[in-house]
């Protein structure tokens, strides 16, 4: 039965197109979805006599509150469903797994000479975005392709053209114009930057054909040097050209989609796409999508659909699918006004349009296989070594959730503590935490600062503190015998013990409070490789956080007394720089670059960095 205060929400639902979202106890949006008449479709999960699935009355069961927005038409409820379902990732949607990992090439259309990075995530800018890539060694591997075969900046710094240094190696073997030294011709330099876009999308015979035009002529003006420049680089993308198989005969843009479910249980599908440019394979792509246990695979292909298309930085002329599913034309519709042209969804039954989809179909089994391979392999490794590290230290079981702590200060200064937590052999980073130490001395005091921090952590636990009410079943301190009797004794102090052991850098020994020699674990051990991991980890963590204070500090100092730079510039050069050290390296063109600053004021904070430095 849905609480009253839905029962009341309920009656004043409108009869318009939108999106609802339903709500658990703790106020977290468990599902979005859409309606073209949202007072049947939300009403519809509360009837008695509706015959839901098990999850869909699970779902009914967790809703304790519920919100919607009203919108003008189905296809803006399309578009805004897909946004709530990226923000929010609800538990009961099926949900396209986070590509913040997956890497992006950009090409900084922004910048008078562009360049070619490598960047998490495709912006709503004016910069061209092409992927995401399967792996960062794909995407470096295209990068060092594209440098060999076209003149861009190679070194990844921004100039505007004006001579600032003298060429590096990269211009005397023909790899780059050197807008760095004032000698590239713009005309000729955006004449590359389109090639590269082009050679991305897979759009190669239209450089091919550009290229001999161009070395002919420069042939026939006597240019042989550029004319041997431009035969090397038309040999180097006809030869990447005949590595791509023809697979259409069609000689258009498709997508090509299959999918396969887990049938483990596990909740989850594999996605497989190919991405044909002109009748040609050049690239293709897998993604894992969560929340499909007991949906229909129709119901999973169109959630998928919508949710790789919402940012996806191309849309083909033609979307090969293996099903049919219930929104096919409205997502056809939003497709088409995406890309402002007509884009085609097909679900072929024969011919070699099917073959394409069977093909996808069978890559999309076996990345499932390895993928779920690996996963076994990488659990059942976990599992070894956290029995063997039980084993070593006389621990009753295996510490499902350790905890490793670290001190960095500079001379002294600026002393904190980082922790950092590995639950089943996997680290947690909701889970870390950061201290700044309280105690002021002359000198640092490692011993003491572990001290205070093992306590303070321990307080928080027996406060019952949200953020700290966990306690774990291993504590790591990064150090030899000091470190562990101070926290020994802090949690003498607390009165709240949990098995402790220290990790020394010099030779990797393991030490207990109550043993007075080391546990020596064998050096192929995956127990010694898991707490290697969480030290270096818990170190990483406590060095940025240690940055990041002595720079906030060094920054005000250093920038609060610059003329022309309030409140404002200062932060957006930290924003916009991220470290003080990054501001000091910054060229003037780079200064002027950053948010709020122009030419004038970089000019006067480049000068007053470098008199102070």
């Amino acid at each position: 039965m849905p609480t009253p205060e839905i029962t009341e929400k309920l009656k004043m639902l409108p009869v318009k197109p939108g999106c609802y979202l339903y709500k658990d106890k703790s106020g977290t949006i468990i599902y979005v979805g859409k309606a073209i008449n949202l007072r049947n479709r939300v009403r519809s999960y509360f009837q008695p006599s509706a015959n839901h699935t098990p999850k869909v009355r699970r779902l009914v069961q967790n809703i304790a509150d519920m919100d919607y927005i009203v919108v003008d038409n189905e296809l803006e409820a399309l578009v805004l469903e897909c946004s709530l379902i990226k923000k929010h990732q609800p538990h009961y949607n099926v949900r396209l797994r986070d590509d913040k990992h997956y890497p992006y090439l950009c090409l900084t259309m922004t910048e008078p000479f562009p360049r070619l990075i490598v960047v998490r995530r495709a912006k709503d800018d004016k910069n061209r975005y092409f992927g995401p890539y399967p792996s960062s060694r794909a995407v470096y591997a295209t990068i060092e392709l594209v440098k060999r075969l076209f003149p861009l900046v190679a070194c990844g710094k921004v100039f505007d053209g004006r001579p600032v240094q003298k060429p590096c190696l990269y211009y005397h073997l023909g790899q780059c114009l050197a807008p760095c030294a004032g000698l590239a011709d713009k005309t000729e330099y955006l004449a590359a930057v389109k090639d590269v876009g082009d050679f991305l999308e897979g759009r190669q015979e239209h450089i091919l054909k550009r290229l001999r035009l161009e070395m002919e002529s420069a042939a026939e003006d006597l240019q042989f040097e550029r004319a041997a420049r431009l035969r090397d680089r038309l040999q180097g993308v006809d030869e990447v050209l005949q590595r791509q198989k023809v697979i259409s005969n069609d000689f258009i843009d498709q997508d090509v989609i299959a999918m396969v479910e887990d049938t483990s249980g596990s909740g989850g599908a594999c996605v497989q796409m190919f991405y044909v440019r002109g009748g040609k394979l050049i690239g293709q792509s897998h993604y894992l999508v969560e929340g499909t246990g007991e949906e229909a695979q129709s119901d999973v292909v169109q959630e998928f659909v919508k949710q790789y298309y919402q940012n996806a930085n191309y849309i083909p002329q033609e979307i090969l699918l293996p099903e049919n599913f219930a929104e096919m034309n409205i997502i056809q519709s939003w497709l088409r006004q995406k890309k402002g042209k007509k884009v085609e969804i097909h679900v072929p039954v024969r011919g070699d349009k099917k073959k394409l989809v069977e093909m996808a179909t069978e890559n999309a089994t076996h990345a499932l296989e390895q993928m779920k391979a690996e996963v076994r392999a990488k659990l059942g490794n976990l599992e070894s070594a956290l029995s063997q590290l039980a084993e070593a230290l006389g621990l009753p079981e295996s510490p499902k959730r350790i905890e490793c702590f670290d001190i960095s200060n500079t001379q002294g200064e600026n002393q904190v503590a980082s922790m950092v937590v590995c639950e089943s052999g996997e680290m947690n980073k909701q889970e870390y935490r950061r201290f700044k130490i309280k105690r002021q001395d002359d000198k640092p005091n490692d011993f003491a600062s572990m001290r205070e921090v093992i306590t303070r952590r321990l307080i928080e636990a027996k406060a019952d503190n949200p953020r700290f009410n966990r306690v774990p079943n291993l504590i790591i301190v990064d150090g030899g015998r000091g470190q562990v009797a101070y926290a020994k004794a802090a949690m003498e102090e607390v009165e709240l013990h949990v098995p402790l052991c220290g990790l020394a850098k010099q030779y990797e020994h393991l030490f207990l409070p109550s043993e007075s020699d080391p546990i020596i674990l064998p050096r192929n051990s995956q127990a010694l490789y898991l707490v290697q991991r969480i030290r270096d980890e818990a170190h990483r963590f406590a060095n940025t956080y240690q940055a990041q204070v002595r720079d906030k500090k060094s920054t005000r100092s250093l920038l609060d007394d610059i003329p022309g730079v309030g409140e404002k510039r200062r932060r957006a050069l930290q924003l916009h720089f991220g470290a003080i050290s990054k501001i000091r390296t910054a060229s003037i063109q780079e200064l002027a670059q950053a948010p709020t600053m122009n030419l004038k004021i970089a000019e006067v904070v480049f000068q007053h960095l470098h008199e102070h430095a």
